[in-house]
């Protein structure tokens, strides 16, 4: 006689539920704890030492491959350990593809999202190699949003292709609807390409001094449409990509020294001394600047009303602040110099010559 008591294993093992035994749904249930204990051991043991080792070495690209490891690998293991168990059930039709479609969208957004990745590294490695990174980085952002957006677009249409969507005629309909929308937005279109320009020629920088036209500023932001200008006088100058790079645009960051011509008249009661120890005045006035250059000093001509100079240099500074103030020293010097040799300058004058006439006899 059978203890009441007793429950017969072998039959609760073969009860069914939802279309599987319990024997078949322990086993999935074992094999998703065995699965995720071996996901956590790779991730305690293996990932934790290679992360720690990174931490030592001078590279990035280390510690970005640790992240794509962490952030979408192993979050990929754990969806297929799910999909490895839940094969081994069997599931009605729909349901089953349900599953199959999910999977192909987990696989999906973590593929494009470690392609997505790897560009916005690949991109940013190289900036960082060149001066000024940290500007080009903010530029840089239009083009890894554009990148972004093509390769979603190309992964969304991967994906519906393995769905079994034909995407031949989508991918047709896109091709049409692109040239309509080419036509109807060739202004956005053309400030694009001309963002592109400004990427990969670099007529400017963020932070650069420019001057366009009758305007003049800090390059502030380049977007994808638009770039803005902080002008001198405080206010946000908006110009679009396109009028930047078909404009005449003189960048004074880029420039290494500055030259300065200027001119100066002296009065023509000056001595033949005086004059020919002017040119070496100037000269030594302009040496004793250390962030100037001297270049030339010459009697260059008769004015109406003096005797011309004019006086060649170099600023080797870009800065216009230090320019300014060594302009304003050595104008003070030259006014100083002449004053203590009795050198006077020259201004607009006129002499006029009265002739007296004699009265008539009477």
């Amino acid at each position: 006689m059978k203890n009441p008591n007793f429950i017969d294993t072998n039959n609760f093992l073969d009860h069914s539920f939802w279309g599987n035994s319990i024997y078949q749904w322990i086993l999935a249930l074992g094999i998703i704890i065995g699965l995720f204990i071996l996901i956590k051991l790779f991730k305690f043991f293996v990932v934790k030492k290679v992360k720690t080792w990174a931490l030592t070495t001078s590279t990035t690209w280390d510690n970005f491959l640790i992240a794509i490891v962490e952030n979408s690998i192993i979050p990929l293991l754990y969806i297929s350990s799910f999909y490895f168990a839940l094969s081994t059930l069997n599931f009605p039709a729909k349901l089953d593809k349900v599953i199959h479609v999910a999977y192909l969208v987990a696989i999906t957004y973590f593929v494009l999202r470690i392609i997505s990745s790897a560009f916005r590294k690949f991109v940013y490695s190289f900036i960082q190699r060149e001066e000024n990174s940290e500007s080009k980085e903010k530029q840089a952002g239009g083009l890894i949003v554009i990148a972004n957006v093509i390769i979603w677009i190309l992964g969304i249409i991967f994906l519906m292709d393995n769905l079994g969507y034909n995407v031949t005629t989508l991918i047709a309909g896109l091709g049409v609807g692109g040239i309509a929308i080419a036509l109807a937005a060739q202004a956005v279109l053309g400030d694009l390409f001309s963002y592109f320009v400004i990427f990969f020629d670099r007529p400017f920088e963020i932070g650069d001094f420019v001057v366009v036209g009758d305007k003049n500023g800090v390059i502030e932001y380049i977007g994808i449409k638009t770039t803005r200008i902080r002008t001198l006088s405080g206010e946000q100058l908006i110009c679009s990509n396109t009028d930047l790079t078909n404009s005449r645009l003189h960048n004074f960051k880029r420039m290494q020294k500055r030259r300065i011509v200027f001119s100066l008249g002296v009065t023509y009661q000056a001595t033949h001394a005086q004059l020919s120890e002017i040119p070496g005045l100037i000269k030594e006035t302009i040496n004793k600047r250390p962030k100037l250059q001297f270049d030339r000093a010459h009697f260059s001509g008769y004015g109406d009303f003096s005797l011309n100079f004019e006086v060649v240099y170099y600023v080797l500074d870009p800065d216009y602040t230090v320019y300014m103030d060594n302009q304003q020293m050595v104008f003070l010097d030259i006014f100083e110099a002449f004053g203590q040799r009795g050198i006077e300058f020259a201004y607009p004058t006129q002499t006029l010559f009265v002739t007296p006439q004699t009265a008539p006899a009477s």
